[in-house]
């Protein structure tokens, strides 16, 4: 899919989160899901801009093939056999968290998935671990 993603400027960022919260493991899993849906979208974004400077709704157009139910839950089942044990616990609490309802054009199975991959990044990232992070979306690109 292209070059790989580059988040040197995220890891500017999580150096200010990280050492600074309590153990990543105690956030509920849908806390983590929101952080997580945020830091992949922004490496997301970052990735895009990187391709080259286009009118944003091209952009916009462009990293919705990556950030959605589906594509994540695509790349949630290419990474899942390179996960650690601790990371599978982790997504595995994402995935089984009671979110309310998926989106109406969301399958439910993708959502879940999305929402494990989700929770997975955004406990890596409080963990200070933007190395693993990129590791994994790696695999995809």
């Amino acid at each position: 899919m292209g070059e790989s993603i580059k988040t040197s400027a995220i890891k500017s960022v999580s150096a200010v989160t990280a050492g600074k919260n309590p153990d990543p493991s105690q956030y509920s899993p849908l806390a983590l899901a929101y952080l997580g849906d945020a830091v992949y979208e922004l490496i997301i974004r970052e990735h895009v801009l990187s391709e080259g400077n286009r009118q944003v709704n091209k952009l916009h157009k462009e990293s919705t093939k990556f950030v959605n139910a589906g594509a994540q839950a695509d790349l949630m089942m290419k990474i899942e056999d390179k996960l650690t044990d601790e990371e599978k616990a982790i997504y595995k609490r994402g995935r089984n968290a009671n979110a309310h309802a998926a989106p109406k054009n969301q399958d439910v199975i993708a959502y879940r998935k999305a929402t494990g991959f989700e929770a997975l990044i955004g406990w890596l990232y409080l963990r200070g671990d933007m190395d693993r992070i990129q590791e994994l979306i790696n695999i995809d690109f």
